[in-house]
């Protein structure tokens, strides 16, 4: 039990490192480090079926994660394999929490491929967790990705509907309760964050700009990662809406710096996406062309 608690405080710095920094290469390997150590201790000794669920639990954990980083990282094939893994140990360890956790990030793998029908089908996966019958938080959570992914395949109306679901279950959800680590993004500011979201795959960029400021507002400070994020969807929300110059006030501060590392993943791909907009919508501009001076230069580094 000792070793257990000990891969259990591990994994909550990993958790503390992803939310800091983001997901990448080296958070996978030692995710995948950490999972098979706890696979490798389930061989030693005569530990209780007590403890062994709960390697099995931490294991699938670690997985998970060294998951969460791939899809992060934009590799769908090294993903996919993790996927498989940590479902299989999810379901030793009996745990509906993690298998709710694994189905989240299956379905936005599933949205980055394109395979709607897959990614709606993950999502119904995970808000039909037993979990989600058992703690308000856990089915907000699991509400909101599946509005996303609702609002991504066309289902306005159900999209709408389940939000509204997220948005109440989250107001009966005791917030102080003890979770797993994991789950400790997930509060008011991430809420609306992923509002934002489905309000801009609606068409209703004015909606999904209040939600950002709202989120960026209220968004922890250790949630880097996260305020990078939705501070590129704020710069694409103002820029559906003609906000141009404003929206590369938005954008030129989250550029990195000289001796910064690159944005990566989905970030970058959100950056990507914002600059093809721009030059669309406001070309030949005095602040596009300083947009576009900083972000080719940052595009060399990668």
């Amino acid at each position: 039990m000792s070793d257990a608690n000990r891969l259990e405080r591990n994994f909550a710095e990993l958790v503390a490192a992803d939310n800091k920094d983001g997901a990448g290469i080296r958070l996978e390997t030692r995710a995948l480090a950490h999972a098979q150590h706890a696979l490798d201790l389930q061989a030693v000794g005569h530990a209780s079926a007590r403890v062994r669920r709960r390697l099995y639990y931490l294991a699938a954990a670690f997985t998970g994660t060294a998951l969460w980083a791939a899809v992060e990282s934009q590799e769908p094939k090294r993903a996919k394999g993790h996927l498989n893994t940590a479902l299989g140990l999810a379901g030793m360890a009996d745990s509906s929490e993690l298998q709710m956790r694994l189905w989240g990030h299956a379905a936005l793998l599933s949205y980055q491929q394109l395979h709607l029908h897959d990614a709606l089908a993950a999502a119904e996966a995970g808000r039909r967790a037993y979990v989600c019958r058992q703690d308000a938080l856990f089915r907000s959570l699991a509400s909101a990705r599946l509005a996303g992914i609702l609002s991504a395949v066309g289902e306005d109306s159900a999209a709408q509907r389940t939000l509204l679901h997220a948005e109440r279950a989250f107001e009966r959800a005791d917030t102080a309760d003890e979770r797993p680590a994991w789950m400790s993004f997930f509060d008011r500011a991430e809420l609306n964050g992923l509002a934002a979201l489905v309000m801009a795959r609606l068409g209703r960029h004015d909606e999904s700009e209040a939600r950002l400021h709202r989120t960026l507002s209220q968004l922890r400070p250790d949630l880097r990662r996260n305020r990078t994020y939705y501070s590129i969807h704020l710069a694409l929300a103002q820029l559906a809406q003609g906000e141009a110059d404003q929206a590369v006030a938005t954008a030129l501060p989250l550029l990195p710096e000289d001796g910064e590392p690159p944005l990566s993943g989905r970030n970058k791909k959100l950056l990507q996406q914002f600059n093809r907009g721009l030059t669309q919508v406001a070309p030949g501009a005095s602040f596009v062309i300083e947009w576009q001076d900083r972000f080719s230069e940052g595009e060399k580094e990668l």
